[in-house]
């Protein structure tokens, strides 16, 4: 029994926790074992041993059903109980009790977790506390010892619950040892694990990589011959296949390295100007196949060069752009590259890929970036992938520090924007030029070489004899003059009697390899070739292989399978300008030389937008550029767009004709075609809502949001001028570059400090609109009862009555609404008025000179919206209370409803 116990505790398949339930709780049972001698009487010795079956029911209970946690709270309430019983019938002081509290508070602090630890250790301090109190005020109630009864039930206790609290840390403190030397084990394991798969892939990359560079520089060479359609068909598809193996070996090369933490960001000054060709050169031709425009927008105010990853950036850039290609069957793809400046050398540079294709459903956009995975996978089957592009993607921009985000309407495209800091190393600007590619073969071109060497003489080294074919063949239209070495000795006893103009070497060859190779030739003794410039061109790819070959000393690097046009170009760029004839023709084949590809790009780092029913004046959205999202009213005869389709003095006089008439917020796709269109002028949208209890708008907006990154809905508290004032107050901090945060943090401060509140003339639409009861409507009639209607917590709420004619009614309010000048921001008020002649605005204009004079006064009519509930003769002052740390001073321009 005792064996197959310390096996149980020992076998690391059972749970730690339930290995730890089992060893203080056997402990406990010990302990309860020696505290029978203490027993005064038979009734308890049989608690004690009713005790000790009870915990063995338990245990075997909570083990069997898997419910340790119970199991324990059940014996630590049996504890609490057993103890003072024991206490007392022992002797109280005067027995070796005391010293067994402390078992008790061990098995909670070791056995129970979270709110139960915490409630039961308070349960034992309590306990104790009161055992004692009562065994010192009532020492009556503790069983009668003797002197020699209590010293020996102390002595006993003392060394019992030391030699038990001892082997207790021993066999918790063996078992931590165990489970950490299982841990490392584990840890090691799985560095082991992780080095065999490293090495596992990039062996097969290297090993994949060299079968494919012969089978498309084969294929290449097909292509350039005389050959029937049929054939040139098979060919192209053929060369097709293998750039799309070869893209996936890419794939899969980088997550295991991103995933096993061995992917290194190299940040090495580059040109913006032919990163941009380069990437145009590789997207122009597919978009053209699939007859897509291709756009691209960059900020001509850009650096010429700048610090970053080049290489990753590009990956970034070419996996996003492919994407948008591989999933738009009509319209456009462009790419949009934005810069800002953060301080004196360093900019944050915002690429966004946009396309015309499909989107995203909201409820895939949270998955975009998994691994593996692709969304909407009925639709997509018959799209070529492994589903890691945009996981690689992410993944690599936060390795450079950087954010991505997308944005998507489903059916309508997607756009992704990515942001990165570099450093400026010429601040230079880029500027505006037309951009001009590089000859290549496709579909139906005819192959021309880009030009002749008939004097030039190179070396190719290669331990793959396919390999040293391919690239003769080539480069055979260039007339170069090509010996070939199949190791790193043949290379040197190549390089000993003869000179050569360019070497291309391969890295990793057996007995020596390339950079062996490149080190011997540079000190090789009476050498023909030790200034020669020596390319690398191997299978081994990858930004830090770059850094490696620069760093060994190469001047260049080719990575395998390489195309003959690139082959060309690198070998051209080599070669002393003496021996190469340049082809007059192949330097006239460029994309098509009318498109200009760089261009202004101006967009907004944040604009902020609304409703049609924040009633602001014409001159200030359009001095602060504030678009709005208009909200319906709905007749009878139609549903018309608030302010565009019918105006607000239209709709009294329909209503006043006892027709109906009422407002309805946009739709969740009107919303999302309205972000959709903002966010081709700026990077992130605040979309500043009317009160979120007062209308579904906000409801709608934010669910619209949803399939938008950069889209932030916020609840402004209030309606009409009240929530135009936030809307003026975040458009000014915009203006002035404030941030995305530091605006959204304003305007949920100002909820707090602007005053939003309507008098109402007659209750005669509210109670048309359902917000008040029928009943209500003819009381207030009858008693010239006029509401004056607040927001509070972002409910409209009935602040107070006033009762009389509308001359006394609008006195009567003006003059509590202004009442506390003091704690009035005068810097402007909006008077904002539903169906009133200017007679009464006169009027009203007076009362306000007269209780608070503002600095400005705009006198605005309310929206057909906010109309169609309040009724004619109805009018708020809207406001600002003072609170200079939460609003930032902005201007108003004049004229327009200001008085």
């Amino acid at each position: 029994m005792i064996k197959k116990w310390f096996e149980i505790i020992t076998d690391h398949r059972i749970s730690l926790r339930e290995r730890m339930f089992r060893i203080v709780t056997g402990v406990c049972m010990i302990a309860i074992t020696f505290t029978l001698p203490m027993g005064r009487s038979i009734w308890n010795i049989l608690i004690l041993l009713l005790s000790l079956t009870a915990m063995t029911v338990i245990v075997k209970y909570s083990i069997r059903q898997k419910r340790i946690h119970l199991g324990a709270t059940l014996i630590a309430m049996l504890l609490l109980i057993l103890f003072p019983i024991t206490f007392f019938s022992a002797g109280g002081f005067y027995s070796g009790v005391p010293e067994w509290f402390v078992l008790c508070f061990i098995y909670v602090c070791i056995t129970l977790q979270g709110r139960r630890r915490v409630v039961f250790f308070g349960l034992c301090t309590a306990e104790t506390m009161l055992c004692y109190g009562t065994a010192f005020y009532f020492p009556a109630l503790a069983a009668p010892s003797s002197q020699h009864d209590a010293l020996f039930d102390s002595a006993f206790s003392m060394i019992m619950v030391g030699l038990l609290t001892s082997i207790l840390l021993m066999f918790l403190n063996k078992m931590y040892e165990e489970e950490n030397a299982l841990s490392q084990r584990q840890k090691k394991e799985i560095e082991e694990l992780n080095r065999a798969e490293n090495h596992f892939f990039s062996s097969m990359s290297h090993e994949i990589r060299t079968p494919i560079n012969t089978i498309i520089g084969l294929n290449e060479i097909i292509l350039r011959e005389h050959i029937s359609e049929e054939v040139a068909e098979n060919a192209r598809n053929i060369q097709g296949a293998s750039k799309l193996l070869l893209s996936l070996i890419n794939d899969i090369l980088d997550i295991s390295k991103i995933k096993s933490g061995k992917m290194e960001i190299v940040n090495v000054s580059y040109e913006t100007g032919a990163l941009f060709s380069e990437i145009v050169n590789m997207i122009w031709i597919k978009a053209k196949e699939k007859d897509l425009e291709f756009k691209l927008h960059v900020d001509p105010s850009i650096p010429s060069m700048l610090c970053g990853d080049e290489v990753r950036i590009k990956q970034v850039l070419i996996n996003l752009l492919n994407n948008a290609v591989k999933y738009t069957s009509a319209g456009s793809v462009s790419l949009s590259v934005r810069c800002e400046r953060l301080g004196v050398n360093r900019v944050r540079v915002w690429y966004s890929v946009e396309d015309t294709g499909q989107g995203v459903k909201k409820e895939n956009i949270p998955y975009i970036f998994n691994a593996f995975r692709r969304v909407d996978e009925g639709r997509n089957r018959y799209i070529e992938g492994t589903g890691l592009g945009l996981s690689i993607v992410h993944q690599l921009v936060e390795l450079m520090g950087g954010e991505i985000s997308v944005n998507s309407v489903y059916t309508k495209g997607s756009t992704f924007i990515v942001s990165l800091e570099q450093d400026i190393v010429d601040e230079k600007e880029l500027g505006t030029f037309t951009l001009a590619s590089r000859s290549r073969v496709h579909e139906g071109e005819t192959y021309r070489q880009s030009f002749e060497a008939p004097d030039a003489h190179i070396l190719v080294v290669d331990d793959n004899d396919m390999n040293l074919m391919v690239v003769k063949k080539l480069l055979a239209e260039t007339k170069i003059q090509i010996d070939t070495a199949s190791s790193g000795a043949e290379c040197l006893r190549l390089t000993q009697n003869h000179h050569y103009d360019c070497i291309l070497m391969d890295h990793l060859m057996p007995e020596m390899d390339g950079i062996e190779c490149l080190h011997a030739l540079r000190v090789q003794p009476a050498g023909l070739c030790q200034v020669v410039p020596v390319v690398a061109l191997t299978a081994n790819a990858g930004s830090d292989n770059q850094l490696l070959y620069r760093r060994e000393g190469f001047s260049g690097y080719l990575a395998k399978p390489v195309s003959g046009a690139l082959l060309e170009a690198a070998v051209l760029s080599i070669l002393p300008k003496s021996l190469v004839r340049l082809n007059e023709e192949a330097q006239q084949s460029e994309i098509e030389k009318d498109i200009l590809i760089f261009e202004q790009s101006q967009r907004r780092s944040v604009l902020i937008t609304t409703d049609s029913v924040c009633d602001l004046p014409e001159s200030l959205r359009r001095t602060f550029g504030i678009p709005v999202c208009p909200y319906y009213v709905c007749t009878e005869t139609g549903r018309f767009l608030d302010e565009q389709e019918l105006c607000p003095d239209e709709l009294l006089m329909h209503i006043a004709r006892g027709r109906k008439g009422d407002s309805q917020p946009p739709e969740v796709e009107d919303y999302e075609r309205f972000f959709a269109q903002k966010l081709t002028e700026a990077q992130n949208v605040i979309h500043i809502s009317m009160a979120k209890h007062v209308s579904d708008g906000y409801r709608n907006a934010k669910e619209a949001a949803k399939s938008f990154d950069n889209v932030t809905v916020v609840d402004s508290g209030h309606l009409s001028s009240g929530m135009g004032l936030a809307v003026l107050c975040a458009a000014y901090m915009a203006e002035h570059h404030a941030g995305k945060e530091e605006i959204l943090e304003t305007v949920k401060r100002m909820e707090h400090f602007i005053s939003s509140a309507f008098i109402i003339n007659s209750t005669h639409m509210m109670c048309q609109s359902g917000r008040i009861p029928k009943r209500v409507q003819i009381l207030c009639d009858a008693l010239l009862l006029h509401p004056v209607l607040e927001l509070k917590k972002s409910r409209m709420v009935v602040g107070g009555m006033v009762m009389g004619s509308f001359t006394h009614a609008a006195k009567k309010y003006v003059r509590k609404t202004l009442q506390n000048t003091g704690n009035i921001d005068r810097r402007i008020l909006f008077l904002t008025y539903s169906g009133m002649d200017e007679k009464r605005l006169q009027y009203i204009q007076n009362l306000v000179r007269q209780y608070c004079p503002f600095e400005r006064v705009y006198l605005q009519k309310a929206s057909s919206a906010i109309a169609s509930n309040c009724g004619p003769d109805s009018f708020g002052l809207l406001f600002l209370r003072r609170d200079d740390a939460a609003v930032p001073f902005f201007q108003t321009p004049g004229p327009d409803g200001a008085a």
